[in-house]
């Protein structure tokens, strides 16, 4: 009980609502009810997974332990990703990843560095590491874009953020295959950077509230099991995702960018703000535009490739408008504000303020 009440341990309390959710599904029941209690079911179970990856990571060495962190960081995303491309909803896989990178560079570096700012001049971090970062995700931004570009140039214009898939031609398809080659040979550059040649840059400490470690057979056991319930939340989260979208009145573009986004990511990003709380920046940082590099440079390439055996056809990298705008902006203000080493709160307040527009902006679409 003492551990539910910390700021890690919060998200258990919502365990209940996996059974909840199995059995609204079974029983029929609304699909608003069985999405939103899936969605909040799925909080825990990415909570456990990062907890056991966590677990492993510190048993296993600092190279073993930051793959097994760049392995499994975002797994709940990928798994969510997999079951929605599984039923065709390309667009709402584009949205979700979109916005985990949105939430990510915006929702949490904002509300890290806001709260870790007050009642303090100013935050300081590894400038060294966050450029290294932003200018992996602004790498992946550039190539995430240009399928869109050429559509635009060259094919009929950007998907409506209505639109549940579109089958464009094997031009876009072969360019969108070769774009997510190259990020994955990047993906793998950067590993190599930042698990051999510069590791001591991207492992900043970190203070523990829990003082008990794990045994490896129970991280592994907690890992599988996560995964497993992940996987069973995922899938009925997705299977209800488009009549549920039509009774609250939101688009399956709202809801794959803003809730699905949030919900796969949630207990990290609680995380990345109680480490700012305590003045520990170079996490903070590491954890928010980390995680947005990650995404764009393997999560997006390797759901891409995967669009090829998963669903009625491939998923081109083809974002609509909303989406590109976001992700080039979002990327543009994660370079500005991490490049001078340094944050306020009111820099948190500003990265805030660009998310809710963009949220609002998507409400409308």
């Amino acid at each position: 009980m003492r551990f539910l009440k910390t700021g890690e341990g919060w998200p258990y309390l919502l365990v209940p609502f996996l059974p909840i959710a199995i059995v609204l599904d079974l029983a029929g029941a609304s699909a608003v009810a069985i999405f939103f209690t899936s969605a909040l079911g799925v909080v825990p179970t990415a909570a456990l997974m990062g907890r056991a990856t966590e677990e492993l990571s510190a048993r296993s060495g600092p190279g073993i332990g930051g793959l097994l962190n760049v392995t499994f960081g975002n797994a709940p995303e990928l798994i969510i990703a997999l079951f929605a491309l599984g039923k065709g909803l390309h667009e709402v896989v584009k949205a979700s990843l979109v916005g985990s990178i949105l939430g990510n560079v915006l929702l949490v570096m904002g509300a890290a560095m806001l709260v870790g700012g007050l009642g303090r001049e100013r935050q300081r971090f590894d400038r060294t590491a966050a450029g290294v970062q932003s200018s992996m995700l602004l790498l992946a931004a550039a190539a995430i874009a240009m399928p869109a570009i050429f559509e635009l140039v060259e094919g009929r214009g950007l998907p409506v953020p209505g639109a549940e898939r579109i089958h464009y031609d094997a031009t876009v398809q072969g360019l969108s295959f070769a774009i997510a080659g190259v990020l994955i040979l990047c993906y793998g550059a950067g590993l190599m950077f930042s698990l051999r040649s510069h590791r001591g840059l991207f492992n900043p400490p970190a203070e523990k509230d829990q003082v008990t470690p794990w045994s490896t057979r129970r991280s592994v056991l907690a890992l599988a099991l996560g995964g497993v319930a992940v996987g069973g939340m995922s899938e009925i989260l997705v299977g209800s995702i488009s009549e549920a979208a039509k009774s609250v009145g939101l688009s399956e573009f709202f809801i794959g960018a803003v809730v699905v986004a949030i919900v796969g990511n949630a207990a990290e990003h609680w995380v990345a703000v109680l480490v700012a709380r305590k003045d520990q920046m170079n996490l903070a940082v590491n954890i928010a535009i980390g995680s947005s590099a990650q995404i764009a440079l393997f999560v997006v390439p390797v759901l891409v490739l995967f669009s090829a055996a998963l669903g009625p056809f491939p998923m081109p990298l083809v974002l609509n408008g909303f989406e590109l705008g976001g992700i080039l902006l979002a990327v543009l203000i994660a370079n500005h504000v991490t490049h001078e080493g340094e944050s306020t709160w009111f820099e948190g307040v500003i990265l805030l303020a660009v998310y809710a527009v963009l949220v609002i902006a998507f409400g409308l679409a």
